[in-house]
């Protein structure tokens, strides 16, 4: 509009939310040194592997000069690789049965990719009976993985108390906590923060985000408004995703095409904070106070400490 008027002569500027993007982007893109992990964390129901795929394809497009897997680490029949790539036919053990997998090419041929380049490992056997992940058999897959993956995004199971998601925790640099934008989901992820703070995993906590996912469409401004409220007036970040039709079908989710700007301007929002959390533990402040989480409208650069 203000173009046409002045006959081309003014070009209005970029938009606040082209604004806040192109700093998220630039966050995200963020050098970094050595392997880094965030954990994905919620109830059945909320959005959970929604929030694990588009996080990490976020990571894959925008990092190409790192490798970026995800992992299905829910041993309730996850259905991560359903996200990210269906032809998916390796899990867990094949990539660990197989001692001969050195190269990349052959550990490849064991995981699934999608179009952004997100490689993903699936949790369940495609052929066979069902077996169930233990701790053992994970953490052998997350050391092969980490010879040649530089970012992984985990998703966990529901169960905090589970031994696989204990094995999980153990090892993450940052972590999503995925929410709804109601009462009970909400609850639920705060009986998550306070198990994490009651399980000397309070350093962790420093470098989480909580999510809240509007994975309906019916979620009311007031009730999503107080519930981010509760989480950050007790320390935690929080990044509310709007309803996105093209997650609620349950398909492989594309961050480019299909899903809605402002639904990607969220995702690159999480991605940018977890990839600050990365930057602390690179520089070699894992002991110390983590950055600020990103937020819209942010000045850009690096993140400054703050105490929590």
């Amino acid at each position: 509009m203000v173009r046409s008027a002045t006959f081309g002569l003014v070009k209005p500027g970029p938009s606040a939310a082209q604004r806040d993007a192109a700093q998220f982007e630039a966050t995200i893109r963020t050098a970094l040194r050595g392997n880094h992990k965030v954990g994905v964390l919620g109830k059945g129901g909320v959005g959970k592997t929604s929030v694990a795929a588009s996080v990490g394809s976020i990571l894959a497009e925008l990092r190409q000069q790192d490798r970026v897997v995800a992992i299905d680490a829910d041993t309730a029949f996850g259905r991560l690789s359903s996200r990210i790539d269906p032809r998916t036919t390796g899990s867990f053990w094949e990539l660990t049965a197989d001692k001969n997998l050195q190269s990349f090419a052959d550990v490849t041929s064991r995981v699934g990719r999608n179009a952004t380049g997100l490689y993903v490992l699936g949790g369940e056997p495609v052929t066979g009976p069902r077996r169930v992940l233990d701790p053992a058999i994970y953490r052998e897959a997350a050391l092969r993985l980490d010879r040649h993956f530089a970012i992984s995004v985990i998703d966990c199971g529901s169960t905090m108390d589970a031994a696989v998601t204990r094995e999980v925790l153990r090892d993450l640099d940052a972590l999503i906590v995925v929410s709804s934008p109601w009462a009970d989901g909400a609850a639920a992820a705060a009986k998550t923060v306070e198990w994490l703070s009651d399980h000397d995993l309070g350093n962790l906590l420093q470098r989480s985000v909580v999510v809240l996912n509007d994975s309906d469409g019916h979620a009311d401004k007031r009730t999503r408004s107080l519930l981010a409220r509760e989480f950050i007036d007790h320390g935690q970040p929080v990044v509310e995703v709007p309803f996105d039709p093209h997650l609620r079908p349950g398909g492989v989710i594309d961050v480019t095409q299909e899903m809605g700007p402002a639904t990607r301007l969220k995702f690159l929002q999480v991605a940018a904070t977890i990839t600050g959390y990365f930057a602390s533990r690179t520089q070699g402040s894992a002991t110390a106070n983590p950055p600020d989480p990103v937020r819209p409208g942010a000045p850009t650069g690096p993140p400054s400490p703050r105490s929590w």
